[in-house]
């Protein structure tokens, strides 16, 4: 071949490979794999009697109680959140979006009746004549939790309930139909799936779990049934509750989470739906039964309750100067903190401030997930904090300064900036708060 030749087919060559980068950032990618658990919505074909809307209003007849924590969740507004809409616009609306969403076939305007594609992003649709606007609105409604082959699902199976009920082995299993999302393709290096929490609760490392820790997840004090109704009953848990035989467990030296060999060890629903005993009618005989609250990232009280932080001075600094430590650990989550969508973060501010408040010194820290996304999705690194793994963040400053306090600022972000600026997004509400805030004076008067 002479040179004239190759230098064709190296052009050639060439060209390729650009218009393939080009091609591969331009293009929508699909960050997920639509597995066949979410691929199309909920039956409801067969509605019990004697429902007839499937609309939690419906349900609230019965069980208000349960309707009346549901309304207050993030749940509820699955649908109608402001920002999913405007990212879910931004990302062309995919259909399968919607089967978690709204997860119910009669909540959604079309029937998908099959898929023009081998990865099913491309549904073939119809119209859908039993679809109900006011169920949309209702998002992740009781119904999406509680409807399958045409009857109630629940923990209990001894019931007089007006309609046929279906005892439920564990309620962890309704969790993982929307909160296991994959992304194994040839274009895909994720270490952890792209919304991992049920991954990270096996994959989270740890080094210090100590016997007493050990003793305590495995032999917890009993739930004290005789708590009065309303009372919500401690998070800790035994292996044994109501709706679950105990599960076999190992303790690892490599893993911070208790391992199981099904869903029934993830702990879903034991942190985020604790116990309460109340009826689980209106009139009914009290029992244990799980409040229907589903708190995260959205309540800071909860987020707060999974960190322990600590701001003191160190004892240990060099001579003409003082240092201050920061030590940040996720105690009660199973995942890393924070979890779910990778655009969640932490920040952590070590600042010098002068007498009037003004910032003198300062060190960000950012404990996220940093992820490429074009040409390919690569998990470059991830700072969040696994379990039981302080972390310690430090700040030295000179003895001789003009500084009057020193502050630790530890702040939970649910959307990152650059995301808000990209969907053109403005929220009305914040989407950052403070979990922990504290000054050391350096002065004593």
């Amino acid at each position: 071949m002479d040179i004239k030749n190759r230098t064709v087919i190296f052009i050639i060559v060439l060209i390729a490979i650009i218009s393939f980068f080009v091609w591969r950032f331009i293009r929508p990618m699909n960050i997920y794999v639509v597995s066949e658990a979410f691929e199309r919505p909920i039956d409801t074909s067969t509605i019990p009697a004697p429902l007839r809307t499937l609309r939690a209003t419906e349900c609230a007849t019965c069980h208000s109680d349960f309707y009346d924590e549901w309304r207050t969740t993030i749940h509820s507004q699955a649908w109608t959140d402001p920002y999913f809409q405007a990212d879910w616009k931004f990302e062309n609306k995919q259909q399968t979006c919607k089967n978690c969403h709204i997860p119910l076939d009669r909540q959604q305007e079309h029937k998908v009746l099959g898929f023009r594609d081998k990865e099913k992003w491309d549904p073939i649709l119809a119209p859908n004549p039993q679809f109900d606007p006011k169920l949309q609105h209702e998002g992740v409604t009781c119904a999406a939790c509680h409807l399958r082959e045409g009857k109630i699902v629940g923990v209990y199976g001894d019931t007089q309930a007006p309609h046929p009920v279906r005892k439920l082995d564990d309620p962890n299993q309704v969790c993982v139909r929307c909160h296991v999302v994959k992304g194994e393709r040839w274009d895909t290096f994720f270490r952890i799936p792209p919304c991992g929490t049920v991954a990270e609760i096996t994959a989270t490392k740890n080094a210090h779990l100590s016997r007493q820790d050990i003793d305590l997840l495995l032999g917890a004090p009993k739930i004290n049934t005789a708590t009065k109704p309303d009372q919500p009953v401690p998070l800790i848990e035994t292996p044994q509750t109501p709706e679950s035989p105990p599960v076999d467990k190992e303790i690892t030296g490599a893993y911070s989470e208790i391992t199981a060999s099904n869903i029934k060890g993830l702990g879903c629903v034991q942190c985020h739906m604790p116990l309460v005993k109340r009826p689980l009618v209106v009139g009914g005989k009290p029992r244990l039964a799980r409040r229907h609250l589903w708190r995260g990232g959205h309540d800071p009280e909860m987020v707060k309750r999974g960190l322990e932080i600590s701001f003191q001075a160190a004892s240990d600094s060099a001579p003409g100067k003082r240092g201050f430590i920061l030590t940040v650990t996720n105690v009660g989550a199973a995942h890393y903190l924070p979890t779910g969508t990778p655009d969640r973060h932490l920040t952590v501010s070590l600042r010098l401030l002068d007498k009037d408040g003004g910032v003198l010194k300062q060190e960000i820290h950012t404990l996220k997930r940093t992820i490429m996304w074009r040409p390919f999705i690569v998990d470059l690194w991830d700072t969040r904090l696994l379990r039981w793994q302080p972390r310690r963040y430090r700040l030295d400053i000179p003895e001789k300064q003009n500084g009057e306090t020193v502050e630790a600022v530890v702040r939970y972000h649910l959307v990152a900036e650059k995301r808000l600026k990209r969907i053109g997004y403005k929220s009305e509400e914040p989407l950052a708060y403070d979990v922990f805030r504290k000054q050391i004076p350096l002065r004593i008067n």
